[in-house]
């Protein structure tokens, strides 16, 4: 962690004078890993520097949702409670809604967009794969609910038939979708914090949505890992 701290300074002091400052926000990263001390140790040098926010970095790499979970929470209650707080690289459904309840305000992911290139799309109910045969004949939009372009404009079965036929618009339209999905999602959190409903609105939508179980995750991981040669 000490060189993660050294370049933290650094990088504010450089940054200071420039005439960025108070344009850009620059956000110091909160390490530490898994273990609790190291993540006090990490929390309390990096906001003795005045950053613009804060990041919670190297979580959503292999631990457990429980070890995740409790280290979110641990540095979010050591951070400042006026400045973003930002979870980086979470990016399911289940994981926007349980890191805003832990006191998160930001993320970012490629899961949305990664995911959907191999036909896996958010519904409220979980994520679906759009290739099962169960679609084919679905001649109705994919969510009722959603106002994506693809659900405003295409079935289920179309979907799925755009990716069977090995269409990039498959994977186009299944990107926009997702994408759609959780930025709805974020907009919707937003208004039940605003209107004092917020634990409502989790424990509703946590209930309705089934994640994917970690043994299918890793498989899809793997295979994901395996197409692009990585």
């Amino acid at each position: 962690m000490d060189r993660t701290h050294r370049w933290a300074r650094v990088c504010y002091d450089t940054h200071a004078p420039t005439a960025y400052s108070g344009v850009q926000a620059l956000f110091g990263i909160v390490q530490g890993g898994t273990i609790p001390e190291f993540r006090d140790e990490s929390t309390e040098l990096v906001t003795s520097i005045p950053f613009d926010g804060y990041a919670i970095g190297g979580l959503a790499v292999g631990e457990t949702k429980e070890e995740m979970h409790r280290i979110t929470r641990q540095v979010c209650e050591g951070l400042p409670s006026d400045k973003p707080r930002y979870l980086m690289g979470v990016g399911s459904p289940e994981d926007l809604v349980n890191g805003v309840a832990l006191g998160v305000d930001m993320f970012d992911c490629v899961l949305p967009t990664r995911v959907a290139r191999n036909g896996a799309l958010f519904t409220p109910t979980g994520r679906i794969n759009i290739a099962n045969r169960r679609y084919g004949d679905q001649d109705v939009p994919l969510d009722e609910t959603c106002d994506c372009y693809a659900c405003q404009h295409y079935s289920a079965a179309y979907l799925r038939h755009l990716f069977k036929a090995g269409e990039m618009l498959g994977p186009r339209m299944a990107s926009v979708h997702n994408l759609r999905f959780v930025l709805r999602l974020m907009e919707q959190m937003r208004d039940a914090i605003a209107g004092g409903r917020f634990v409502e609105f989790r424990d509703r939508f946590l209930g309705a949505y089934q994640p994917t179980d970690e043994q299918s995750r890793q498989t899809q991981k793997h295979r994901w890992i395996r197409e692009r040669g990585v």
